[in-house]
Protein backbone atom coordinates (compact mmCIF):
# COMPACT_ATOMS: atom_id res chain seq x y z
CA UNK A 1 0.00 0.00 0.00
CA UNK A 2 1.46 3.67 -0.52
CA UNK A 3 2.03 5.36 2.04
CA UNK A 4 0.56 8.98 2.53
CA UNK A 5 2.70 11.85 3.92
CA UNK A 6 2.75 12.66 7.74
CA UNK A 7 -0.65 14.30 9.00
CA UNK A 8 1.42 17.74 9.52
CA UNK A 9 3.14 17.87 6.18
CA UNK A 10 -0.19 16.58 4.10
CA UNK A 11 -1.55 19.80 3.26
CA UNK A 12 -2.83 18.84 -0.40
CA UNK A 13 -6.57 19.35 0.23
CA UNK A 14 -6.91 22.97 0.84
CA UNK A 15 -4.06 22.78 3.46
CA UNK A 16 -6.12 19.54 4.98
CA UNK A 17 -4.87 16.06 4.28
CA UNK A 18 -5.44 14.48 1.17
CA UNK A 19 -7.68 11.47 2.17
CA UNK A 20 -10.19 14.59 3.97
CA UNK A 21 -11.40 14.65 0.08
CA UNK A 22 -11.56 11.15 -0.08
CA UNK A 23 -14.14 10.98 2.86
CA UNK A 24 -15.69 14.31 2.30
CA UNK A 25 -16.95 12.52 -0.88
CA UNK A 26 -17.65 9.47 0.74
CA UNK A 27 -20.20 11.37 3.42
CA UNK A 28 -21.56 13.40 0.51
CA UNK A 29 -22.55 10.19 -1.40
CA UNK A 30 -23.90 8.87 1.61
CA UNK A 31 -25.81 11.33 2.59
CA UNK A 32 -27.24 11.86 -1.18
CA UNK A 33 -28.17 7.99 -0.72
CA UNK A 34 -29.91 8.42 2.49
CA UNK A 35 -31.65 11.75 2.43
CA UNK A 36 -33.00 10.81 -1.15
CA UNK A 37 -34.51 8.29 -0.33
CA UNK A 38 -35.69 9.63 3.12
CA UNK A 39 -37.47 12.49 0.69
CA UNK A 40 -40.07 10.50 -0.81
CA UNK A 41 -40.43 7.07 1.32
CA UNK A 42 -43.42 8.05 3.45
CA UNK A 43 -45.19 9.57 -0.08
CA UNK A 44 -43.91 6.21 -1.15
CA UNK A 45 -45.55 4.42 0.99
CA UNK A 46 -48.44 6.11 1.35
CA UNK A 47 -49.14 6.26 -2.23
CA UNK A 48 -51.66 4.23 -3.99
CA UNK A 49 -50.61 0.88 -5.58
CA UNK A 50 -52.05 1.99 -8.82
CA UNK A 51 -49.72 5.40 -8.44
CA UNK A 52 -46.76 2.56 -7.89
CA UNK A 53 -46.67 3.13 -4.11
CA UNK A 54 -47.50 0.59 -1.23
CA UNK A 55 -50.75 1.41 -0.23
CA UNK A 56 -49.99 2.08 3.31
CA UNK A 57 -52.28 4.07 5.70
CA UNK A 58 -50.48 7.13 7.31
CA UNK A 59 -50.11 5.26 10.83
CA UNK A 60 -48.74 2.41 9.09
CA UNK A 61 -45.97 4.31 6.68
CA UNK A 62 -45.35 6.29 10.38
CA UNK A 63 -44.82 3.38 12.58
CA UNK A 64 -42.51 1.60 9.95
CA UNK A 65 -40.68 5.58 8.61
CA UNK A 66 -39.71 5.70 13.11
CA UNK A 67 -38.39 2.52 13.29
CA UNK A 68 -36.65 2.23 10.61
CA UNK A 69 -34.40 5.53 11.38
CA UNK A 70 -34.60 4.77 14.90
CA UNK A 71 -32.78 1.78 13.73
CA UNK A 72 -30.26 3.37 11.63
CA UNK A 73 -29.05 6.09 14.39
CA UNK A 74 -28.72 2.98 16.77
CA UNK A 75 -26.78 0.36 14.70
CA UNK A 76 -24.44 3.22 14.88
CA UNK A 77 -23.33 1.91 18.30
CA UNK A 78 -23.02 -2.14 17.63
CA UNK A 79 -21.32 -0.45 14.08
CA UNK A 80 -18.32 1.28 16.19
CA UNK A 81 -17.91 -1.79 18.09
CA UNK A 82 -17.58 -3.81 14.92
CA UNK A 83 -14.89 -1.43 13.62
CA UNK A 84 -12.80 -1.21 16.76
CA UNK A 85 -13.06 -4.92 17.59
CA UNK A 86 -13.22 -7.11 14.38
CA UNK A 87 -13.08 -5.16 11.47
CA UNK A 88 -11.23 -1.73 11.54
CA UNK A 89 -12.41 1.48 10.40
CA UNK A 90 -11.74 1.21 6.84
CA UNK A 91 -13.44 -2.18 5.72
CA UNK A 92 -16.43 -1.31 7.97
CA UNK A 93 -16.81 2.11 5.85
CA UNK A 94 -16.12 -0.08 2.65
CA UNK A 95 -18.19 -3.05 3.70
CA UNK A 96 -21.19 -0.45 4.75
CA UNK A 97 -21.36 1.60 1.79
CA UNK A 98 -22.14 -1.57 -0.16
CA UNK A 99 -24.89 -3.13 2.02
CA UNK A 100 -26.60 0.79 1.95
CA UNK A 101 -25.78 0.21 -2.29
CA UNK A 102 -27.84 -3.06 -2.48
CA UNK A 103 -30.42 -1.52 -0.27
CA UNK A 104 -31.16 1.09 -2.05
CA UNK A 105 -30.90 -1.41 -5.07
CA UNK A 106 -33.76 -3.18 -3.43
CA UNK A 107 -35.90 -0.34 -2.84
CA UNK A 108 -35.79 0.44 -6.68
CA UNK A 109 -37.21 -3.34 -7.19
CA UNK A 110 -40.90 -2.46 -8.29
CA UNK A 111 -43.57 -3.27 -5.60
CA UNK A 112 -43.17 -4.74 -1.63
CA UNK A 113 -41.51 -7.75 -2.39
CA UNK A 114 -38.30 -6.23 -1.25
CA UNK A 115 -39.16 -3.53 0.41
CA UNK A 116 -38.84 -4.58 4.30
CA UNK A 117 -34.96 -6.09 2.83
CA UNK A 118 -34.05 -3.22 1.41
CA UNK A 119 -34.37 -1.23 4.65
CA UNK A 120 -32.77 -3.53 6.94
CA UNK A 121 -29.56 -3.70 4.12
CA UNK A 122 -29.69 0.10 4.61
CA UNK A 123 -29.71 0.17 8.24
CA UNK A 124 -27.06 -2.09 8.81
CA UNK A 125 -24.84 -0.61 6.13
CA UNK A 126 -25.57 3.00 7.88
CA UNK A 127 -24.79 1.58 11.28
CA UNK A 128 -20.93 0.24 10.01
CA UNK A 129 -20.39 3.28 7.33
CA UNK A 130 -21.52 6.75 9.65
CA UNK A 131 -19.77 6.49 12.70
CA UNK A 132 -16.30 5.34 11.71
CA UNK A 133 -16.21 7.37 8.23
CA UNK A 134 -16.12 10.23 11.16
CA UNK A 135 -13.62 8.35 13.24
CA UNK A 136 -11.28 8.33 10.16
CA UNK A 137 -11.52 11.99 9.96
CA UNK A 138 -10.26 11.99 13.25
CA UNK A 139 -7.55 9.85 12.42
CA UNK A 140 -6.10 12.18 9.45
CA UNK A 141 -4.72 14.41 11.80
CA UNK A 142 -2.24 14.43 14.80
CA UNK A 143 -3.42 15.22 18.00
CA UNK A 144 -2.38 18.87 18.44
CA UNK A 145 -2.72 19.51 14.96
CA UNK A 146 -4.65 22.86 14.94
CA UNK A 147 -6.23 22.11 11.77
CA UNK A 148 -8.34 19.56 13.17
CA UNK A 149 -11.90 21.56 13.77
CA UNK A 150 -11.60 23.44 10.38
CA UNK A 151 -11.08 19.82 8.52
CA UNK A 152 -14.22 18.21 10.83
CA UNK A 153 -16.47 21.93 9.23
CA UNK A 154 -15.30 20.73 5.76
CA UNK A 155 -15.98 17.55 6.50
CA UNK A 156 -19.83 18.19 7.70
CA UNK A 157 -20.23 20.57 4.48
CA UNK A 158 -20.07 17.27 2.33
CA UNK A 159 -22.94 15.57 4.45
CA UNK A 160 -25.14 18.99 3.71
CA UNK A 161 -24.43 19.29 0.28
CA UNK A 162 -25.37 15.76 -0.02
CA UNK A 163 -28.54 16.31 1.86
CA UNK A 164 -29.18 19.38 -0.81
CA UNK A 165 -28.72 17.91 -3.64
CA UNK A 166 -30.28 14.60 -3.09
CA UNK A 167 -34.08 15.52 -3.00
CA UNK A 168 -34.08 17.77 -6.20
CA UNK A 169 -33.15 14.82 -7.65
CA UNK A 170 -34.56 12.01 -6.30
CA UNK A 171 -37.67 13.75 -5.99
CA UNK A 172 -38.09 14.93 -9.70
CA UNK A 173 -37.30 11.27 -10.49
CA UNK A 174 -39.85 9.96 -7.88
CA UNK A 175 -42.51 12.61 -8.63
CA UNK A 176 -42.25 15.04 -12.06
CA UNK A 177 -44.71 14.14 -14.68
CA UNK A 178 -42.03 15.25 -17.05
CA UNK A 179 -39.78 12.41 -15.83
CA UNK A 180 -42.95 10.15 -16.10
CA UNK A 181 -43.79 10.94 -19.96
CA UNK A 182 -40.20 10.10 -20.39
CA UNK A 183 -40.68 6.70 -18.61
CA UNK A 184 -43.83 5.85 -20.81
CA UNK A 185 -41.88 7.21 -23.97
CA UNK A 186 -39.17 4.39 -23.74
CA UNK A 187 -42.14 1.71 -22.47
CA UNK A 188 -41.52 1.75 -18.85
CA UNK A 189 -44.46 2.12 -16.61
CA UNK A 190 -45.00 5.48 -15.31
CA UNK A 191 -45.67 4.33 -12.04
CA UNK A 192 -42.32 2.92 -11.31
CA UNK A 193 -41.50 6.58 -10.98
CA UNK A 194 -40.71 5.65 -7.27
CA UNK A 195 -38.22 2.98 -7.82
CA UNK A 196 -36.35 5.08 -10.50
CA UNK A 197 -35.67 7.26 -7.69
CA UNK A 198 -34.25 5.07 -4.90
CA UNK A 199 -32.48 3.54 -7.81
CA UNK A 200 -30.20 7.05 -8.45
CA UNK A 201 -29.95 6.54 -4.93
CA UNK A 202 -27.98 3.03 -5.35
CA UNK A 203 -25.86 4.68 -8.37
CA UNK A 204 -24.48 7.27 -6.05
CA UNK A 205 -23.82 4.77 -3.58
CA UNK A 206 -21.90 3.30 -5.96
CA UNK A 207 -19.67 6.36 -7.14
CA UNK A 208 -18.92 6.69 -3.30
CA UNK A 209 -18.16 3.28 -2.86
CA UNK A 210 -15.88 3.36 -5.90
CA UNK A 211 -13.87 6.90 -4.93
CA UNK A 212 -13.52 5.49 -1.61
CA UNK A 213 -11.72 2.46 -2.51
CA UNK A 214 -9.49 4.13 -5.04
CA UNK A 215 -8.87 7.10 -2.43
CA UNK A 216 -7.91 5.23 0.91
CA UNK A 217 -4.42 4.99 -0.40
CA UNK A 218 -4.34 8.38 1.01
CA UNK A 219 -5.11 7.72 4.89
CA UNK A 220 -1.70 6.27 5.29
CA UNK A 221 -2.03 3.96 8.48
CA UNK A 222 -5.67 5.65 9.61
CA UNK A 223 -8.18 2.78 10.38
CA UNK A 224 -6.28 -0.35 8.43
CA UNK A 225 -6.64 -2.41 11.83
CA UNK A 226 -9.16 -2.67 14.57
CA UNK A 227 -7.69 -1.77 18.10
CA UNK A 228 -7.91 -5.13 18.81
CA UNK A 229 -5.02 -7.49 17.41
CA UNK A 230 -7.05 -10.33 15.33
CA UNK A 231 -4.59 -12.78 17.01
CA UNK A 232 -5.13 -12.00 20.56
CA UNK A 233 -7.96 -13.81 22.87
CA UNK A 234 -9.90 -10.32 22.60
CA UNK A 235 -9.85 -10.58 18.92
CA UNK A 236 -10.77 -13.98 19.01
CA UNK A 237 -13.66 -13.97 21.36
CA UNK A 238 -15.28 -10.46 19.25
CA UNK A 239 -15.29 -12.74 16.71
CA UNK A 240 -17.16 -15.33 18.22
CA UNK A 241 -19.13 -12.34 19.72
CA UNK A 242 -19.80 -10.93 16.22
CA UNK A 243 -20.65 -14.37 14.46
CA UNK A 244 -23.43 -15.28 17.25
CA UNK A 245 -24.83 -11.78 17.67
CA UNK A 246 -25.31 -12.20 13.67
CA UNK A 247 -26.78 -15.76 13.91
CA UNK A 248 -28.67 -14.28 16.27
CA UNK A 249 -30.25 -11.82 14.00
CA UNK A 250 -30.76 -14.18 11.48
CA UNK A 251 -33.11 -16.35 13.53
CA UNK A 252 -34.95 -13.65 15.11
CA UNK A 253 -35.70 -12.01 11.53
CA UNK A 254 -36.24 -14.79 10.14
CA UNK A 255 -39.02 -15.80 12.43
CA UNK A 256 -40.85 -12.80 12.66
CA UNK A 257 -40.96 -12.94 8.76
CA UNK A 258 -42.47 -16.66 8.97
CA UNK A 259 -44.77 -14.91 11.62
CA UNK A 260 -45.66 -12.08 9.35
CA UNK A 261 -46.04 -14.50 6.50
CA UNK A 262 -47.75 -16.75 8.47
CA UNK A 263 -50.54 -13.94 9.22
CA UNK A 264 -49.81 -14.56 12.69
CA UNK A 265 -48.13 -11.08 12.96
CA UNK A 266 -48.44 -7.71 11.13
CA UNK A 267 -45.49 -5.38 10.20
CA UNK A 268 -47.59 -2.98 11.91
CA UNK A 269 -47.43 -4.58 15.17
CA UNK A 270 -43.82 -5.67 15.28
CA UNK A 271 -43.13 -1.77 14.55
CA UNK A 272 -45.74 -1.08 17.48
CA UNK A 273 -43.85 -3.94 19.64
CA UNK A 274 -40.32 -2.87 18.92
CA UNK A 275 -41.32 1.13 19.75
CA UNK A 276 -42.11 -0.28 23.69
CA UNK A 277 -39.20 -2.48 24.03
CA UNK A 278 -36.70 -0.27 22.41
CA UNK A 279 -38.14 2.32 25.24
CA UNK A 280 -37.74 0.11 28.07
CA UNK A 281 -33.80 -0.74 26.43
CA UNK A 282 -33.07 3.10 26.61
CA UNK A 283 -34.65 3.40 30.46
CA UNK A 284 -32.24 -0.21 31.75
CA UNK A 285 -29.96 1.67 30.00
CA UNK A 286 -29.48 4.90 32.07
CA UNK A 287 -30.68 2.62 35.33
CA UNK A 288 -27.42 0.63 34.71
CA UNK A 289 -25.07 3.84 33.72
CA UNK A 290 -26.26 5.28 37.33
CA UNK A 291 -26.47 1.93 39.95
CA UNK A 292 -24.25 -0.15 37.77
CA UNK A 293 -20.98 1.88 38.61
CA UNK A 294 -18.84 3.55 41.00
CA UNK A 295 -19.14 7.29 39.73
CA UNK A 296 -17.57 10.36 42.25
CA UNK A 297 -19.78 12.76 43.22
CA UNK A 298 -18.61 15.69 40.18
CA UNK A 299 -18.63 12.55 37.64
CA UNK A 300 -22.41 11.98 38.86
CA UNK A 301 -23.72 15.59 38.48
CA UNK A 302 -22.17 15.34 34.97
CA UNK A 303 -23.97 12.39 33.86
CA UNK A 304 -27.20 14.06 35.65
CA UNK A 305 -26.42 17.06 32.95
CA UNK A 306 -26.28 14.44 30.39
CA UNK A 307 -29.28 12.83 31.05
CA UNK A 308 -31.34 16.48 30.90
CA UNK A 309 -29.75 17.38 27.90
CA UNK A 310 -30.60 13.69 26.09
CA UNK A 311 -33.80 14.29 27.04
CA UNK A 312 -33.71 17.97 25.54
CA UNK A 313 -32.70 16.61 22.15
CA UNK A 314 -34.92 13.35 22.00
CA UNK A 315 -37.76 16.04 22.61
CA UNK A 316 -36.16 18.45 19.74
CA UNK A 317 -35.81 15.62 17.17
CA UNK A 318 -38.86 14.36 17.62
CA UNK A 319 -40.74 17.62 15.91
CA UNK A 320 -37.61 18.36 13.92
CA UNK A 321 -37.91 15.15 11.63
CA UNK A 322 -41.57 15.74 11.44
CA UNK A 323 -39.68 17.22 8.02
CA UNK A 324 -39.80 13.67 6.53
CA UNK A 325 -43.38 12.86 8.31
CA UNK A 326 -46.11 15.06 8.71
CA UNK A 327 -44.35 18.50 6.97
CA UNK A 328 -43.96 16.10 3.82
CA UNK A 329 -47.43 14.95 3.72
CA UNK A 330 -48.62 18.53 4.52
CA UNK A 331 -46.26 19.38 1.55
CA UNK A 332 -47.68 16.94 -0.81
CA UNK A 333 -51.12 17.23 -0.12
CA UNK A 334 -51.34 20.79 1.27
CA UNK A 335 -49.20 22.84 -0.74
CA UNK A 336 -48.81 24.88 -3.65
CA UNK A 337 -46.03 23.44 -5.06
CA UNK A 338 -45.55 26.24 -7.73
CA UNK A 339 -43.11 29.83 -7.06
CA UNK A 340 -44.40 32.54 -9.99
CA UNK A 341 -45.78 29.63 -12.06
CA UNK A 342 -43.17 27.20 -12.24
CA UNK A 343 -44.20 23.72 -10.69
CA UNK A 344 -41.78 21.54 -8.45
CA UNK A 345 -42.43 18.17 -6.77
CA UNK A 346 -43.48 18.28 -3.01
CA UNK A 347 -39.81 16.71 -2.02
CA UNK A 348 -37.87 19.28 -2.97
CA UNK A 349 -39.18 21.01 0.24
CA UNK A 350 -36.36 18.90 2.10
CA UNK A 351 -33.57 20.79 0.34
CA UNK A 352 -34.67 23.86 2.34
CA UNK A 353 -33.12 23.05 5.08
CA UNK A 354 -29.72 21.79 4.01
CA UNK A 355 -29.57 25.17 1.93
CA UNK A 356 -30.17 26.88 5.15
CA UNK A 357 -27.69 25.35 7.64
CA UNK A 358 -25.29 25.81 4.51
CA UNK A 359 -26.19 29.78 4.69
CA UNK A 360 -26.48 30.34 8.25
CA UNK A 361 -23.80 28.16 10.23
CA UNK A 362 -20.89 30.64 9.57
CA UNK A 363 -23.35 32.86 10.77
CA UNK A 364 -23.91 31.28 13.80
CA UNK A 365 -19.99 30.36 14.02
CA UNK A 366 -19.92 34.16 14.53
CA UNK A 367 -22.75 35.09 16.89
CA UNK A 368 -21.05 32.43 19.12
CA UNK A 369 -17.67 33.87 18.35
CA UNK A 370 -18.40 37.74 18.52
CA UNK A 371 -20.60 37.65 22.24
CA UNK A 372 -17.30 36.51 23.89
CA UNK A 373 -18.04 36.18 27.79
CA UNK A 374 -21.72 37.15 26.74
CA UNK A 375 -22.33 33.27 24.63
CA UNK A 376 -25.48 31.68 26.43
CA UNK A 377 -24.61 28.48 28.27
CA UNK A 378 -25.25 24.93 26.34
CA UNK A 379 -29.09 24.75 28.83
CA UNK A 380 -29.76 28.42 27.22
CA UNK A 381 -28.88 27.48 23.70
CA UNK A 382 -30.90 24.29 24.07
CA UNK A 383 -34.11 25.76 25.37
CA UNK A 384 -34.17 28.01 22.44
CA UNK A 385 -34.17 25.40 20.34
CA UNK A 386 -36.72 23.74 21.83
CA UNK A 387 -38.82 26.66 21.69
CA UNK A 388 -37.32 27.70 17.93
CA UNK A 389 -38.34 24.25 16.79
CA UNK A 390 -42.23 24.37 18.62
CA UNK A 391 -42.75 28.17 16.88
CA UNK A 392 -41.86 26.49 13.66
CA UNK A 393 -45.00 24.19 14.73
CA UNK A 394 -47.07 27.19 15.43
CA UNK A 395 -46.47 28.38 11.90
CA UNK A 396 -48.12 25.29 10.87
CA UNK A 397 -50.68 26.07 12.33
CA UNK A 398 -51.83 28.81 10.55
CA UNK A 399 -50.89 26.83 7.29
CA UNK A 400 -52.84 23.95 8.32
CA UNK A 401 -56.08 26.33 9.34
CA UNK A 402 -55.25 28.20 5.65
CA UNK A 403 -55.50 24.81 3.93
CA UNK A 404 -58.86 23.93 5.29
CA UNK A 405 -61.87 22.49 2.62
CA UNK A 406 -58.94 21.71 0.44
CA UNK A 407 -57.34 24.53 -0.02
CA UNK A 408 -54.00 24.43 -1.60
CA UNK A 409 -51.36 27.36 0.80
CA UNK A 410 -48.17 29.33 0.03
CA UNK A 411 -45.38 27.47 0.15
CA UNK A 412 -43.57 30.10 2.06
CA UNK A 413 -45.59 28.84 5.06
CA UNK A 414 -42.82 25.62 5.10
CA UNK A 415 -40.01 27.78 3.90
CA UNK A 416 -40.95 29.62 7.37
CA UNK A 417 -40.94 26.62 9.45
CA UNK A 418 -37.83 25.00 7.75
CA UNK A 419 -36.09 28.85 8.90
CA UNK A 420 -37.53 28.35 12.21
CA UNK A 421 -36.30 24.75 12.32
CA UNK A 422 -32.81 25.36 10.97
CA UNK A 423 -32.33 27.95 13.74
CA UNK A 424 -32.97 25.71 16.06
CA UNK A 425 -30.99 22.38 14.70
CA UNK A 426 -27.90 25.48 14.94
CA UNK A 427 -28.83 26.26 18.38
CA UNK A 428 -29.12 22.92 19.82
CA UNK A 429 -26.80 20.16 17.54
CA UNK A 430 -23.52 21.25 17.41
CA UNK A 431 -23.80 22.73 21.16
CA UNK A 432 -24.71 19.71 22.41
CA UNK A 433 -22.20 17.92 20.80
CA UNK A 434 -19.70 19.77 22.15
CA UNK A 435 -21.38 19.70 25.26
CA UNK A 436 -21.21 15.52 25.56
CA UNK A 437 -17.48 16.05 24.89
CA UNK A 438 -16.50 18.14 27.39
CA UNK A 439 -19.27 16.28 30.12
CA UNK A 440 -18.45 13.08 29.93
CA UNK A 441 -16.36 11.07 31.95
CA UNK A 442 -12.93 10.03 30.69
CA UNK A 443 -13.98 6.15 31.20
CA UNK A 444 -17.19 6.31 29.07
CA UNK A 445 -16.38 9.11 26.51
CA UNK A 446 -17.39 7.19 23.30
CA UNK A 447 -20.61 5.62 25.13
CA UNK A 448 -22.02 9.04 25.91
CA UNK A 449 -21.13 10.18 21.57
CA UNK A 450 -23.59 6.85 21.40
CA UNK A 451 -25.85 8.53 24.09
CA UNK A 452 -26.45 11.77 21.61
CA UNK A 453 -27.17 9.88 18.81
CA UNK A 454 -29.35 7.86 20.76
CA UNK A 455 -31.53 10.80 21.43
CA UNK A 456 -31.89 11.29 17.29
CA UNK A 457 -33.10 7.60 17.03
CA UNK A 458 -35.58 8.10 20.07
CA UNK A 459 -36.81 11.19 18.90
CA UNK A 460 -37.00 9.33 15.17
CA UNK A 461 -39.45 6.86 16.69
CA UNK A 462 -41.48 9.47 18.18
CA UNK A 463 -41.85 11.11 15.19
CA UNK A 464 -43.11 8.14 13.25
CA UNK A 465 -45.53 7.56 15.81
CA UNK A 466 -47.19 11.16 15.61
CA UNK A 467 -47.92 10.32 12.15
CA UNK A 468 -49.90 7.74 13.28
CA UNK A 469 -52.70 11.12 14.52
CA UNK A 470 -52.36 12.48 11.37
CA UNK A 471 -56.00 10.73 10.30
CA UNK A 472 -57.56 10.75 13.04
CA UNK A 473 -56.83 14.31 14.33
CA UNK A 474 -57.10 17.59 12.46
CA UNK A 475 -53.89 19.21 11.17
CA UNK A 476 -54.19 22.16 13.37
CA UNK A 477 -55.04 19.96 16.28
CA UNK A 478 -51.32 17.62 15.45
CA UNK A 479 -49.21 20.74 14.60
CA UNK A 480 -50.38 22.39 17.99
CA UNK A 481 -50.03 19.72 19.76
CA UNK A 482 -46.31 19.31 18.52
CA UNK A 483 -45.74 23.15 19.36
CA UNK A 484 -47.31 23.31 22.77
CA UNK A 485 -44.59 20.40 23.30
CA UNK A 486 -41.57 22.07 22.04
CA UNK A 487 -42.42 25.03 23.23
CA UNK A 488 -43.27 24.00 26.95
CA UNK A 489 -39.85 21.91 26.86
CA UNK A 490 -38.16 24.58 26.02
CA UNK A 491 -39.54 26.85 29.09
CA UNK A 492 -39.01 24.26 31.53
CA UNK A 493 -35.16 23.86 29.85
CA UNK A 494 -35.17 27.83 30.86
CA UNK A 495 -36.12 27.47 34.08
CA UNK A 496 -32.80 24.75 34.79
CA UNK A 497 -30.45 26.83 33.18
CA UNK A 498 -28.97 28.10 36.60
CA UNK A 499 -28.70 24.99 38.30
CA UNK A 500 -27.88 23.18 35.15
CA UNK A 501 -25.24 25.68 34.93
CA UNK A 502 -24.34 25.09 38.75
CA UNK A 503 -23.82 21.53 37.87
CA UNK A 504 -21.48 22.70 34.95
CA UNK A 505 -19.15 24.99 36.76
CA UNK A 506 -16.15 23.00 36.51
CA UNK A 507 -16.40 21.97 32.86
CA UNK A 508 -18.53 25.02 30.87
Amino acid sequence: MATAPSPASDTAFFGHPRGLSTLFFTEMWERFAYYGMRAILVLFMTASVAAGGLGFDVGRAGAVYGTYVALVYMLGLPGGWVADRVLGLRRSVFYGGILIMFGQLSLAVPGAKLFYLGLALIILGTGLLKPNVSAIVGELYGQEDQRRDAGFSIFYMGINLGAFIAPLIVGWLAQSDTFKGVLEGMGFNPTTSWNWGFGVGALGMFFGIIQYRLGWKHFGDAGIHPSVPADSAEGRSARRQLGGGFLGLVVVVGLLFLLVRQGVMSAESITNGFKWVYLAIVVAFFVWLFAGNSWTTEERKRLIVIVVLFVGAAIFWSAFEQAATSLNLFAANNTRNSVLGWAFPSSWFQSVNALLIILLAPVFAWIWMSLGKRDPSSPAKFAFGLVSVGLGFVVMVGAAEASANGVLVSPWWLVATYLLHTIGELSLSPVGLSSMTRLAPDRVKGMMMGVWFLAASIGNLIAGGVLGFYATFTLPQVFGAVAAFAIVSGLVMFTLVIPIKRMMARTD
